[in-house]
């Protein structure tokens, strides 16, 4: 089942309310995503990006996932 960048930014907007979110994809599996988040502050990247795959709720998971690539960009606000 194809996504939309919109489905995706609404899934990462759940879990991060306040997060800047820009998603860019239009083949609905292959998206660039960067979340810009005050939460992220302190957290190193990869603890950064963990939170934003939770977001996902395992659409990333297996071959079968929803979303087959992601390029993730996290951090917190300058």
């Amino acid at each position: 089942m194809a996504l939309l960048a919109s489905d995706l930014e609404a899934l990462i907007r759940e879990a991060l309310p306040d997060a800047r979110i820009t998603v860019e994809g239009d083949d609905g599996v292959h998206f660039a995503a960067e979340v810009i988040d005050e939460s992220f502050r302190g957290l190193n990247r990869v603890q950064q990006q963990r939170l934003v795959y939770a977001a996902l709720k395992g659409k990333m998971d297996g071959p079968d996932g929803a979303i087959h690539a992601l390029a993730l960009t996290t951090k917190a606000p300058g």
